[in-house]
């Protein structure tokens, strides 16, 4: 019997048992309700704690130095001087560098797997790329130190050196001794760290792209070329961008495997094959030898404070270009 023919009685009936109903919903929606909004309040009050942390660690160095810290490629713990652009340099480019890298990898690779490949080999090969994913940054670090470094000391910055070293532009990325550590190894060995985030999530957003619209655009005879550019990367739009942003945020804090091959020298220059240093790589290497209440501590806790404002500032970035996709 529908409310609309239904008695007075009857309805009354129904609302009461409607009512008893929701009651006893209640109590396990409230309890569930409460568990998740105080998940959400516990990530909060952490993130913000770690924030006001660093911010007050590093209220020293700001006393002292100013906004001028931000600025000055000076760090001279002898003298007791401190300035922050040298490793943050340092960290933009080599993270710049290995997205660069990683990206075409990773899209390509994703493409393949979800649109080109057998099922049976894509199976195998996604799982190798989650293995990879899985392999601690210290392993990619040795792997750098004992082949990236060497390579690029003995074959890539010779051959370089040698036949672009008088090519207007192209001189000042290049010069530099062979050491093999710098900027461009740095950002080598970020790329294979970041390439298998940025492919999974790839691969997860093409896979759940409707066939329809692949059929549709092959059915009015695209080639697979056209399907890419003209279909796929316009519907994977978004979740292309998260992909990027879940490998930035990793490279951009990466420590151990950047400390065995950038070679940790706090200086500024454009050459990509000179020793360089990143926040995260100076934090690890001067934090043990920094006294308690010391300004070299402060300093290295304004970094660390520094580079958590980078990280927010590169994910609001990408929320915007995200919007502007919508």
């Amino acid at each position: 019997m529908t409310l609309a023919t239904a008695t007075p009685s009857e309805k009354a009936r129904d609302t009461a048992g409607a009512s008893r109903s929701g009651s006893r919903r209640s109590g396990p929606d409230t309890a569930f309700h409460f568990l998740v909004a105080a998940s959400a309040l516990l990530v909060l009050v952490v993130l913000g704690g770690l924030v006001v942390l660093m911010g007050i660690g590093g209220s020293q160095a700001f006393r002292t130095f100013g906004l001028g810290f931000a600025f000055s490629d000076v760090w001279n713990p002898v003298a007791d001087l401190y300035g922050a652009w040298a490793p943050l340099f340092g960290t933009i480019v080599s993270t710049l560098i290995g997205v660069a890298i990683a990206l075409p990898l990773a899209f390509g690779t994703a493409f393949w797997l979800t649109a080109m490949a057998p099922p049976r080999i894509a199976a195998i090969v996604g799982t190798a790329v989650q293995l990879l994913a899985a392999v601690p940054s210290i392993i990619f670090g040795m792997w750098g130190f004992f082949t990236i470094v060497p390579f690029m000391a003995r074959t890539v910055q010779p051959f370089l050196t040698h036949h672009f070293k008088h090519v207007p532009g192209i001189k000042f990325i290049i010069h530099g001794a062979p050491f093999g550590t710098g900027l461009m190894t740095a950002g080598l060995v970020l790329a294979v760290m970041i390439a298998p985030f940025m492919t999974a999530v790839m691969r997860d957003v093409f896979a759940a792209m409707p066939n329809m619209l692949r059929e549709s655009a092959y059915g009015l005879g695209a080639t697979r070329w056209d399907v890419m550019w003209k279909v796929v990367v316009p519907w994977s739009r978004s979740g292309m961008i998260g992909a990027i942003v879940l490998g930035m945020g990793r490279a951009l804090g990466e420590t151990m495997a950047v400390t065995f091959v950038i070679g940790n020298v706090t200086a500024v220059g454009w050459s990509l094959f000179a020793p360089r240093s990143t926040v995260a790589s100076l934090i690890a290497l001067q934090f043990p030898e920094s006294p308690a209440g010391s300004l070299r501590l402060s300093a290295l806790l304004a970094l660390g404070f520094i580079l958590m404002l980078l990280s927010f500032a590169s994910l609001a970035l990408a929320r915007m270009l995200r919007g502007n996709t919508k």
